[in-house]
């Protein structure tokens, strides 16, 4: 699938800035491609829609993290087959902004909740919501960015 027929916006993220009050961010992917072949890449073998545990989402700089203007990929991927379920690119800034948000509501919200919500829609109309409280961070080379990760503690990678 094409990078380019998804759309991200992130949802619930000014709080932190503003020293608000905690809300859980939500980052929305809306796909305008094959929507059958979307469908498809979130099944598991069984047929059923993977769970979130079963799904791993993390981002890949493309750029030194200290640039401005980075750029990444945002990736979703089936943990037990490593298949990539979608990718898309998008700004440093908005994703790294998004995980810090994601990390100060996981401290207000206690280790058993989600600290942020992933919603995929298909053309406008929802297909799945999952919980996560992972979002591991690479540099353009693969090395992962602990400091820039959201891990929840107790994590091993």
């Amino acid at each position: 699938m094409r990078r380019d027929y998804f759309e991200l916006d992130v949802r619930d993220v000014d709080w932190y800035e503003d020293d608000g009050d905690p809300r859980q961010p939500t980052v929305s992917i809306d796909f305008y491609g094959p929507a059958e072949e979307l469908r498809s890449r979130f099944l598991s073998t069984s047929g059923d829609v993977l769970a979130a545990e079963e799904l791993d989402v993390s981002f890949r700089l493309q750029d030194s993290v200290d640039d401005s203007d980075a750029r990444g990929v945002v990736s979703v991927t089936d943990r037990l087959t490593g298949d990539y379920v979608l990718e898309l690119n998008a700004r440093a800034d908005d994703v790294l902004d998004f995980i810090r948000a994601a990390r100060e509501y996981g401290r207000a919200a206690g280790d058993d909740e989600g600290r942020y919500r992933v919603d995929v829609a298909i053309e406008g109309d929802h297909f799945e919501t999952f919980e996560k409280s992972t979002f591991l961070v690479y540099d353009g080379d693969g090395t992962l960015l602990r400091s820039q990760s959201l891990i929840p503690s107790g994590v091993e990678l």
